[in-house]
């Protein structure tokens, strides 16, 4: 345990870790000094000078090293001739800080009037109006009058594009460096930096395209005045306009927390519409920051594409029809099939609509099916990441190895987070069979050939890059250029090294998985397991329920099999949608879900931490919600199901399913204090992003299994050589293998148009070997 250091700030008596900032002190007590360039998440640089107080030390005696004291037995103390920033300097004991006296008040005063004196008189347009640092402080601070002479005022650009998502507003720029420190420190891409001096001072971008980063729209939370807005909310509303609604990212596995800004709008016939979508901060997931996807690909909800009442098939068209004449179709399509009814979900739905459908699949005597190529749920079940950690507690003497993924394209915010990992010394071994960004960071690089990837994690077991002496160790595991059952082959590899190295049953040691999608730890946890032979399960079924699943937009070969006139079995196809799919157009009936924002639930992250999410608007249309669409047609095949409120689904999950034993919705909507203090009034501090109040999630414990005992499954079925799905095949020879990029060409980025220029040109990538 670190030292302990006792202080007085503005006569209340504090006490800290030893190497505290007195701003920090000052905020554990409810005391807010101001600033403009600290933020607790960056090094401190002491730019602005907004945080000056006084400081006081005890006096000690010169030859004798002892305390001075007054008459009445205290400490004497002298405060130095000069004021100090209270954002670089560290506690000390004894110290006595004063942020009240008249002389610090001058000092800030004439900060805030040093930098008011050439700010645009902006805010009754300005995006940041009602969440600005400096109007608040100018407020508090700032004099009636201007002693600056109008003239003398210094111009500059407005409303620059820096990239394609964010606008710089130069005359507002207070040169806090907060973006450019961010990007350098925290995003690792340097892509801002300041361009020339004195009062020409201004941001400028040297990347090409300008503003390349996956961060950007993070800058526009710590800007403390206006001078960074994006591209999709700059003129959109007043702060103060917007209700917000607790959510969790459907993009990635990592579970970011976001709170769901909207607003009512014209455009909406009066009804809310979605204007932003922010952090909410979560030390243990996120912490304050998301990635451009998650803040931007949101589109998607209120598409005008969005499937908005159920379709049949007649006379070879789909056409409209109600949700009854819908239901009563596919329950009578469904009945007494028994195994000949194959349900495909993905891991885009919420555990409530994971567990209905398999329920009703079961009730029915159907079999079930996982649309994904990424084995080994049911390892990280067993081995997987555990109660109580936190990726932000690996440093120095832990281990992280990271195989056949590309965290920064595949899921952002472990990229960051294992980053940071290996700048606090921890020993970061990437292996992948191609050069990845994770790569500068990496204390070890892997390369090996596309097929070798179980080899090469034995390899790494019996190697000298210390992953047996390391305190902690955390694997994360993707599927790049493999296919199912080499990929189940690869989890297995990495359970036996962590069991071998002895790294199971505790905190901060484990299995993560790179899923493809938001929820498949929780499809997995639901019972849903992926099947080899996915075509051949879809060409032999007699029927098919397809949900939240577009084999035939993924894969164009699947539309022979998904035809139902070219196979010898099926007669009917039932799909469960957000959009018309290229699967949903071979359907015989096609029924409307709801987005994740317009209904609840809950998600299982890839930390195996579940978390839930709030209902922010209403339904488009006549959609409904998956788990509600289950429990109907059960209800007409005589399989009894809890539908219209995710709340009465989940109880049933938490009574049969052993890892979700004792959790509630109450226990999800937890929280506990954190650090930084984020969000409470005081935008100078934190910035724009937004306090936890809605929930933190509970993660679940794992099974620590002993060696010997962990084993992978996968459903029954073969691979043909050549039909892996993960690449050309040339001869029985690999030859091009896709590769995941963060804005793909799927519905929720396409829908996004704000998202189009940042769309990756197709392009090949040739091994010079």
């Amino acid at each position: 345990m670190s030292k302990q250091i006792t202080l007085t700030i503005n006569g209340q008596q504090v006490t800290v870790p030893a190497g505290t900032l007195i701003v920090d002190a000052a905020k554990k007590i409810g005391i807010d000094i101001p600033v403009f360039c600290y933020h607790p998440k960056m090094e401190p640089v002491g730019m602005c000078r907004m945080c000056l107080v006084e400081i006081g030390r005890p006096v000690r005696d010169r030859a004798t090293g002892e305390l001075v004291t007054e008459a009445d037995g205290t400490p004497k103390i002298q405060f130095g001739p000069k004021l100090e920033t209270a954002c670089t300097v560290p506690v000390s004991e004894g110290m006595v800080v004063d942020g009240l006296s008249e002389k610090v008040q001058e000092a800030r005063k004439g900060t805030v009037e040093f930098l008011l004196t050439s700010h645009p008189l902006d805010c009754p347009v300005c995006d940041k109006g009602g969440e600005c640092s400096l109007q608040d402080l100018a407020l508090a601070y700032g004099a009636s009058e201007s002693r600056f002479i109008f003239d003398e005022k210094q111009h500059a650009e407005k409303h620059i594009p820096l990239g394609d998502l964010i606008f710089l507003d130069r005359e507002r720029c207070i040169q806090c460096a907060r973006c450019i420190r961010f990007q350098r420190d925290i995003a690792g891409d340097a892509v801002l930096e300041f361009y020339e001096r004195g009062r020409r001072t201004n941001i400028v971008t040297f990347s090409e395209p300008g503003f390349d980063s996956y961060w950007s729209g993070n800058t526009t939370d710590l800007c403390p005045v206006g001078a960074l807005t994006s591209t999709d909310f700059r003129f959109g509303a007043r702060s103060w306009e917007l209700k917000h609604t607790a959510s969790i990212c459907s993009h990635c596995p990592v579970g970011c927390n976001l709170s769901i800004d909207i607003r009512r709008e014209a455009k909406t016939g009066g009804d809310f519409a979605i204007k932003r979508i922010m952090p909410r901060q979560n030390e243990q997931v996120n912490e304050i920051w998301i990635c451009d996807k998650g803040r931007f690909a949101h589109h998607f909800t209120d598409s005008a594409d969005r499937l908005t009442q159920p379709l049949i098939r007649k006379d070879g068209k789909l056409t409209p029809a109600t949700w009854e004449e819908a239901l009563d179709v596919v329950a009578k399509n469904l009945s007494g099939i028994g195994d000949g009814l194959l349900t495909l979900v993905s891991g885009r739905l919420p555990n409530e609509d994971l567990y209905n459908l398999h329920k009703l699949t079961d009730g029915l005597g159907g079999k079930t099916a996982l649309y994904t190529h990424t084995a080994g749920g049911d390892l990280t079940a067993q081995l997987g990441l555990s109660v109580g950690s936190n990726l932000a507690d690996l440093g120095e003497g832990d281990a992280i190895l990271v195989v056949a993924s590309d965290l920064e394209e595949e899921a952002p915010m472990w990229y960051l987070r294992v980053k940071a990992a290996a700048e606090r010394g921890a020993t970061l071994i990437v292996a992948n069979p191609r050069e990845t960004k994770l790569d500068r960071y990496a204390t070890h690089k892997v390369r090996y050939a596309y097929g070798e990837e179980t080899a090469i994690v034995g390899r790494i077991g019996n190697s000298s890059y210390g992953f047996d002496e390391a305190k902690n160790a955390v694997i994360f595991f993707g599927s790049e250029g493999i296919g199912l059952e080499a990929s189940a082959a690869l989890v297995q590899a990495c359970a036996n090294l962590l069991v071998e190295s002895g790294h199971t049953g505790r905190p901060n040691n484990g299995l993560v998985g790179v899923w493809p999608r938001a929820n498949e730890q929780g499809a997995w946890d639901m019972g849903f397991r992926p099947i080899a032979d996915l075509k051949a399960a879809l060409h032999y079924a007699k029927a098919r329920y397809i949900v939240a699943s577009d084999p035939v937009g993924d894969d164009p070969a699947m539309y022979e099999l998904l035809a139902t006139r070219h196979s010898p079995l099926a007669t009917f196809t039932v799909v469960q949608e957000l959009f018309l799919t290229e699967t949903a157009r071979l359907a015989d009936v096609v029924l409307p879900a709801q987005a994740i924002t317009e209904r609840e639930g809950s998600f299982t992250s890839g930390e195996r931490r579940v978390q839930r999410f709030y209902l922010a608007t209403h339904p488009k249309g006549e959609t409904r919600p998956d788990f509600d669409i289950a429990a109907q047609i059960g209800a007409r095949l005589g399989v009894e199901l809890k539908g219209r409120f995710p709340s009465r689904v989940f109880p049933q999950i938490a009574a049969e399913i052993p890892a979700y034993e004792d959790i509630t919705y109450q226990k999800l909507a937890e929280v506990s204090e954190q650090w930084p203090i984020i969000g409470r009034g005081d935008l100078h501090y934190g910035g724009a992003s937004y306090e936890n109040k809605l929930g933190l999630g509970v993660q679940l414990a794992s099974q620590g299994k002993a060696k010997g005992q962990i084993s992978g499954k996968l459903e029954t079925g073969k691979l043909e050589t050549g039909k892996l799905g993960i690449g050309i095949l040339v001869n029985g020879k690999l030859v091009a293998v896709p590769i995941t990029r963060l804005y793909d060409q799927g519905r929720m980025v396409l829908t996004s148009e704000v998202l189009h220029p940042r769309l990756p040109k197709p392009y090949i990538a040739v091994n010079p070997g």
